[in-house]
């Protein structure tokens, strides 16, 4: 078995890696697009470079942006990924309309994705590389542990928060950057890991705290919690709070309480290393190219091509893709009105974001 990746390993650190060593280890061939290939690449032309047994083709969401047109065509089924459903949903389903099958990665937008007409989106939620986080226990040395950003709009909270935790407990270097091995060794060495989400979406069942939960530290993280449609339980697989100002007395209690974070935070390694990892997302989605193999399932497969090249519009547009932007328009404009004076409203905003960006660059 053959799948094509549109985007190549090193344009994402974390997801894409992950899927394609999992993808590897099933015995499946990883084919990855070339750089060179334009963004708004024909798929025939596309199809012409690899070979003709291809049974899939991935979309991961990426720094490298390839949008093959014509992808609504595709002869093989085609599977696209969101991993920040929530952030620009109602474009995402727009985007996705060109593609078979949609992964989620949140609950609750599945339904989102169907009303809109699309029946072939489906959850898969994050993963974790399993053999990061096997073998033996390591010496929990830091207290409490965190990585990720800390600037930023959506961020205030966290950067608020942050300082304040490390004058109080013995932590590892959080300002820092690591590497997804390191990530899962700087887990590994503490003993509770906090989670202080994203100020507009902080449910956010983001990749950090599936790290954690495999980790076996304890994970405290604030409520509500996507965490709890996925199948874990405050208590017993971590720890929530309502308030910041809750976190530094959590911390305090379960440092004091061996036994209970050792619970814990072992219920969590075990479901994660059973349920989460990538080789279990990558069953799920050869599992289900299976089931709907002779079904095409993408929504543009019946639409005018217009209206199918306005999804790639779209995202061009997104990207701040000006001249795939353009390319696109000058294919639909006067085929029809709706798309005309849509595709021109999508075109005009895209030119004046890179306008804008550019007075920037030249300041």
């Amino acid at each position: 078995m053959k799948i094509l990746s549109l985007s190549r390993e090193e344009h994402d650190w974390k997801l894409i890696p992950g899927y394609a060593d999992a993808l590897r280890r099933k015995g499946i061939e990883v084919i990855f697009a070339d750089t060179a290939i334009p963004f708004d690449v024909s798929l025939p032309e596309l199809l012409r470079r690899y070979p003709a047994d291809i049974s899939a083709i991935l979309h991961f969401e990426s720094a490298h942006p390839l949008f093959p047109i014509g992808l609504e065509q595709s002869p093989v089924p085609t599977v696209c990924f969101h991993p920040d459903t929530y952030a620009f949903t109602n474009r995402r389903i727009v985007w996705s309309s060109v593609f078979d099958h949609v992964a989620v990665f949140h609950p609750g937008y599945v339904e989102q994705f169907a009303a809109a007409g699309h029946p072939g989106a489906f959850l898969l939620p994050h993963a974790v590389e399993r053999r990061l986080y096997e073998g033996s226990e390591i010496a929990r040395e830091f207290e409490l542990g965190w990585v990720g950003q800390t600037g930023g709009q959506v961020y205030k909270t966290r950067e608020q928060w942050l300082p304040k935790l490390a004058r109080q407990f013995r932590m590892n270097d959080w300002s820092r950057t690591y590497t997804i091995p390191e990530v899962a060794q700087i887990y590994r060495r503490s003993r509770i890991v906090v989670n202080i989400g994203r100020d507009d979406f902080p449910q956010d069942a983001n990749l950090r705290v599936f790290e954690v939960l495999a980790s076996g530290a304890l994970l405290i993280t604030k409520l509500p919690s996507e965490l709890t449609s996925l199948g874990f339980d405050d208590g017993a697989h971590f720890v929530g709070y309502r308030e910041e100002s809750e976190i530094a007395g959590l911390v305090r209690r379960y440092l004091n309480d061996d036994v209970q974070r050792a619970k814990i935070g072992n219920a969590a390694h075990e479901v994660m290393l059973l349920k989460h990892t990538y080789d279990e997302r990558v069953d799920e989605i050869i599992g289900r190219l299976a089931k709907y193999s002779s079904q095409k399932l993408a929504p543009a497969r019946s639409w005018p091509a217009p209206r199918a090249r306005l999804s790639a519009l779209d995202f061009f547009s997104a990207q701040n893709l000006v001249a795939c932007s353009a390319r696109q328009f000058r294919q639909i404009a006067g085929r029809g009105f709706h798309e005309t004076v849509h595709g021109a409203s999508l075109f005009a905003r895209s030119w004046l974001k890179g306008l804008r960006l550019v007075r920037a660059v030249r300041k």
